[in-house]
């Protein structure tokens, strides 16, 4: 049963409720016991043949299934194809399939009303199509993985049937629906197997083994499918650069330049040409969010350094399209090349917003949104969020604003030492170069002298919180967590420990990282003036020893149609986006629940199990999941409000939590999503 998380009327979503029957039907119908009679519906149902641009009984061939499906992102895969289908009269004998022409039709119950004339509201249709035992009609999809590909398979790609994650269906409708799928496809031969696509369906299947082993269906599970899923395209597109096996080792860092083809994901990302690689991706890794930020094509291709299509490649400079279906590769000349990067760079110099006149110190209750231009995007929606959650929620502390950075610059004459670093011919022609003056001139920001007043202020900073308190101290600049620009992973964050002494060291290395190499080539590609750029610090207690760190969306990313929230997290302080060695994080969606006999709650499915939790048990235990949903949808109504887009349902916030060591959820970031 779905766990109830919220209060909310999903009518407006799913069709004018009429209990029973859409009005204009009522009296052509018999009733029995004073209720319509649903095998008159059923009969008529059975008697219609689609028109082909609506649907289909029979999909002959492989070509005739790629004309009738959509695309869409299921949970785990990207832009794959599917089929939606409905088995009318389930549990009769003369039950038939339907096939929807699901370009053209995206919802069951419409599609029924329309096309198969069944008279019922969309919630009467629902009830009779999902969750119970006694239904009269089947609802699925046929989900093809063209990349799938395992022995002893003759042909590549498996064609799944698939349920709402969430809905128990009987084995024996398993089973049925599954024959019948199978003949009225019989191109697919073997390449037909059920997945369990959610949790509860999971767990039946252990349960229900034994049946499905005797009926003969073969079966995928989602470990399975993902494992032997051999192309999964992150983010679509077209780029143009030179193909390179990444090398740690490699002297010179990559640039936006390169295609870079990844054995494992990097914690540290420059801004590169496209990024390919051999180690699956989530949707929130950093690697993704700072793709999908700068429209850079990226694709998980198993064993990319040994593919036979991109090694003779290596070293030059090719064309490659992210498709749905494939990675794309050409030679291309140097010209192209060139062509590409002035067309994908802004025109114009963009400035960023930089107050300085706001010089004061000021505690995260005193900010909010609207501080952005003078404390930076993490203090101002730190702030924000103070306004919005419990206090016990959010990290409380300080922020320092933009003026402090700039008055140190100034100061000490670094601006124009930047400006002599930054005309360098040299500097601007070569990478490796470019990185090694960057990073001198980090190291005189780290050595200068902070002035006798500044350094004061930040003493009493650190002296307003409790003795024996370590602080974390958080880049807050005035170009990250903006909307259309997120920042991910720019700049950096360091925790300052007790035996450091005076907080100065700190708030001097998160400056420094203003000058990375990854964030300069990221300002220069965009072109956003760097002396212009500045930096904030954020001052907050540090978290130690945490139960669970994570990344949430407050946004559906596999079912559009349906409101719900993606949530990827992990036990301990392990990195959930770019995890270290072979740790899997929990990945789950809170999901509308379809379900109108509990039709205000939130049900859960889970993606993908953490490999570091024995089987069955989840990562975000059940307490910690109710009040992340509902903090969840506090902030996206919120920040909906605050940008103006309550209306777009595009937009999304991108969020960071953990489970502190007293087992207190913590929300610690949020931000506008990229899309």
């Amino acid at each position: 049963m779905a766990e109830p998380i919220s209060r909310r009327n999903y009518r407006a979503n799913l069709g004018p409720f009429v209990p029973g029957l859409e009005a204009d039907a009522r009296e052509t119908l018999d009733l029995v016991d004073g209720r319509f009679n649903i095998d008159h519906i059923i009969n008529d149902a059975l008697a219609i043949v689609p028109d082909p641009n609506d649907g289909a009984l029979w999909i002959e061939s492989a070509a005739a299934f790629d004309q009738m499906a959509g695309r869409t992102d299921v949970p785990g895969v990207q832009a794959v194809r599917e089929v939606k289908f409905i088995v009318i009269g389930i549990g009769r004998e003369d039950a038939k399939i339907v096939f929807m022409h699901s370009g053209h039709h995206a919802l069951h119950a419409y599609f029924a009303r329309d096309i198969l004339q069944i008279p019922l509201s969309s919630i009467e249709f629902t009830r009779r199509s999902y969750f119970s035992a006694d239904r009269d009609f089947l609802a699925g999809t046929i989900v093809f993985h063209e990349s799938y590909d395992t022995a002893p398979m003759v042909e590549r790609g498996l064609y799944a049937l698939e349920f709402w994650p969430t809905d128990p269906v009987p084995p024996d409708m398993i089973i049925r629906c599954f024959a019948l799928a199978a003949q009225a496809m019989p191109f697919v031969g073997e390449r037909l197997a059920y997945h369990p696509s959610g949790y509860a369906q999971e767990q039946a299947f252990v349960r229900d083994a034994d049946r499905f082993a005797a009926s003969g269906v073969p079966t995928v599970s989602t470990d399975e499918l993902f494992e032997h899923i051999q192309y999964n395209p992150l983010n679509l597109g077209e780029t143009v650069g030179r193909l390179t096996l990444f090398d740690p080792d490699r002297p010179a860092p990559p640039t936006i330049r390169d295609i870079i083809i990844y054995t494992r994901l990097p914690n540290d990302l420059p801004h590169v040409a496209g990024i390919i690689s051999s180690e699956p991706q989530t949707p929130l890794s950093h690697v993704n969010l700072r793709a999908r930020q700068n429209d850079t094509p990226n694709a998980y291709l198993f064993e990319a350094e040994n593919d036979p299509a991109l090694v003779p490649h290596l070293g030059n400079i090719i064309r490659m399209a992210v498709t749905p279906d494939k990675l794309e590769v050409v030679p291309a000349t140097l010209a192209e090349q060139e062509a590409f990067l002035t067309s994908a760079r802004p025109d114009q110099i963009q400035v960023p917003k930089r107050v300085l006149e706001r010089r004061d110190i000021l505690p995260l209750d005193a900010l909010g949104l609207r501080d952005i231009v003078a404390f930076g995007g993490k203090s101002a929606n730190l702030g924000e969020l103070r306004k919005i959650l419990p206090p016990a929620v959010v990290p409380d502390g300080y922020a320092i604003p933009f003026a402090f950075y700039h008055d140190f610059m100034t100061a000490n004459g670094l601006y124009d030492v930047g400006r002599d670093m930054r005309a360098a011919p040299e500097f601007q022609r070569d990478a490796l170069i470019r990185e090694d003056k960057l990073k001198e001139f980090r190291k005189l920001i780290k050595d200068a002298a902070m002035s006798p007043t500044m350094r004061e202020r930040i003493g009493e900073l650190q002296n307003a919180f409790p003795t024996g308190t370590t602080l974390r101290c958080r880049s807050s600049a005035n170009n990250e967590d903006l909307v259309g620009f997120t920042g991910a992973g720019l700049y950096d964050s360091y925790t300052h420990h007790l035996d450091e002494g005076h907080l100065e060291k700190s708030i001097k290395q998160v400056w420094s990282s203003l000058w990375s190499f990854r964030a300069f080539d990221e300002r220069d590609f965009y072109r956003i003036d760097h002396e212009i750029a500045a930096m904030g610090v954020l001052v907050h207690p540090n978290y130690e020893d945490e139960l669970v760190n994570g990344v949430a969306l407050t946004k559906n990313l596999y079912f559009p149609n349906f409101d719900g929230y993606y949530v990827n997290c992990q036990l301990g302080e392990d990195r959930v986006t770019n995890p270290e060695g072979d740790f899997q994080a929990e990945e789950f969606l809170a999901l509308q629940d379809i379900n109108f006999e509990y039709s205000d709650a939130f049900e859960f499915v889970r993606i993908r199990p953490s490999n570091l939790v024995p089987s069955g048990e989840w990562v975000l235990q059940s307490e910690h999941r109710n009040a992340l949903i509902t903090h969840l949808r506090v902030i996206h109504r919120h920040y909906a409000g605050l940008y103006g887009r309550t209306d777009d349902r595009s937009f999304a916030m991108d969020v960071e939590f953990k489970v502190d060591k007293d087992n207190q959820l913590s929300i610690k970031q949020a931000r506008p999503w990229v899309d």
